[in-house]
């Protein structure tokens, strides 16, 4: 049976969309959705670079801490000690005034290297210098020829040098002076490259600086030589970032 259209039980045509709000979230359609991007808060990010940094920090003192602990227990192993020096001898071969005002001077000098390590060798680069001045002028200069010393071990190294230099009047007048006197004041400085070796392994290696203040009585070419006096300077440098 069907209900006519003025009959207050019909449903109507239309239906008005009310502005009430209670009414209006029922009747919209639902909204599009979206993803919603994420953001980080400065907060965290800046905890995670915290934390970042500890941890850098940790490492670097646990390697510091591993490396000074290994570096002391080689040190209490091996125990070791810087070679020593020593002018043993002192020869004049030339000392002859040129005719150009110059002098030519040719020196053969035995120096005493001693090992006192029981564990360690020496080996000697050909890098090395040696120089023998009078008065702050250079007579003449040489090298240490390369070897290996090895442990507990004394070597007599034996270092010809030779040099022109020129010799003014005030170098002869110093020189002239000593002469009479018998004491001649000379600086014998040398800078020996040396690597220490560990059983058959070179390690880093390291610079011997040696000054050595000695005083002798003649310059007599193929005269003996006496050493009157000797004082010695020494200096290390060490070559952490070079090659062995």
């Amino acid at each position: 049976m069907e209900l006519p259209v003025n009959s207050p039980y019909a449903p109507p045509k239309y239906v008005m969309l009310s502005g009430n709000n209670d009414n209006q979230g029922n009747l919209r359609p639902p909204p599009y959705r979206r993803n919603i991007p994420r953001y980080h808060s400065k907060k965290s990010r800046g905890s995670c670079l915290f934390k970042c940094i500890c941890c850098c920090y940790c490492c670097l003192f646990l390697l510091t801490a591993l490396f000074l602990g290994l570096t002391f227990l080689v040190y209490k192993m091996y125990r070791p000690k810087v070679p020593s020096y020593n002018v043993d001898n002192f020869g004049v071969n030339a000392f002859e005034l040129q005719s150009d005002m110059s002098l030519f001077t040719e020196f053969a000098v035995v120096v005493k290297a001693e090992n006192p390590n029981s564990y360690m060798g020496f080996l000697y680069g050909e890098d090395s210098q040696v120089n023998v001045s009078y008065s702050d002028s250079q007579l003449c200069s040489g090298k240490i020829p390369s070897f290996y010393q090895p442990k507990k071990n004394t070597t007599m190294i034996n270092i010809v040098l030779k040099g022109t230099s020129p010799f003014g009047s005030g170098l002869q007048q110093a020189l002239l002076e000593n002469r009479h006197a018998g004491k001649i004041p000379l600086l014998v400085r040398v800078k020996a490259p040396i690597n220490v070796v560990l059983g058959r392994f070179p390690l880093r290696g390291f610079d011997v600086y040696v000054n050595c203040s000695l005083v002798i009585d003649n310059l007599l070419p193929n005269k003996k030589v006496k050493i009157l006096s000797t004082k010695y300077n020494y200096d290390i440098d060490f070559n952490w970032f070079q090659k062995p």
